[in-house]
């Protein structure tokens, strides 16, 4: 028994020609095929039409920022939410920062997700991984989901290493910017680290012009 989980930043629904398209959004998000998906940049009323698109359940996770309403964290997922939360990871004078942490239940197993999009800054990125990772420390279904745009283009900086030894090492495809990637801020990390099996970049003709990150996709074994 296994889930496909993903992770992707839509942008606020911009492409890379500028364009608003809740319809390519959508059937981008069909594509991936994915039990769990984890959004980043959306508002209420766009998360609302994606959600009657691809007949998924949505969960908001807003920060309040932009004057747009609900703007923030999302998941969207066929399973059924069992139990969920806002975890504020907003730092003074930055842009407000949150997480969503949600139990489900997929396949009929617990499953646990932590969907989240970190700061701009070292410092404040630093304060919310570990703000994160106290949270994690709380007992919860097993398998646990890390999943969002961390933010983090610094391979040697505190934040990775502090997940790494959470988690394990785990692949990092290059994600941004979506028409040629080459960093690695999209992440999924898994716990326990044996349950994920593979870990890539969705590529189709879609999602290299449907926002500014790549998809990253998952395949995670359930006990």
């Amino acid at each position: 028994m296994e889930l496909r989980a993903a992770s992707w930043n839509i942008h606020g629904d911009r492409g890379g020609d500028g364009r608003h398209d809740p319809d390519r959004t959508a059937a981008v998000i069909d594509e991936l095929a994915a039990d769990i998906i984890a959004l980043q940049e959306v508002d209420a009323p766009l998360l609302r039409e994606l959600a009657a698109a691809t007949s998924l359940t949505p969960v908001a996770g807003p920060t309040g920022w932009r004057h747009r309403p609900g703007y923030g964290n999302a998941l969207l997922t066929s399973a059924r939410v069992v139990r969920y939360a806002l975890l504020d990871l907003s730092q003074p004078d930055r842009e407000p920062r949150g997480a969503v942490d949600a139990d489900l239940l997929c396949h009929g197993r617990p499953v646990r997700v932590l969907a989240t999009h970190l700061g701009l800054r070292p410092g404040e990125r630093r304060r919310q991984t570990r703000a994160l990772l106290t949270r994690l420390a709380a007992t919860g279904p097993s398998p646990t989901l890390l999943l969002g745009d961390l933010n983090e283009w610094f391979l040697w900086g505190r934040p990775l290493r502090w997940l790494r030894h959470h988690f394990g090492a785990t692949p990092k495809p290059a994600t941004f910017p979506a028409r040629w990637p080459l960093l690695a801020l999209d992440r999924i990390w898994v716990e326990p680290r044996s349950a994920l099996q593979a870990l890539w970049r969705h590529d189709s003709p879609l999602a290299r012009c449907a926002s500014d990150h790549r998809p990253l996709l998952a395949r995670v074994g359930l006990p």
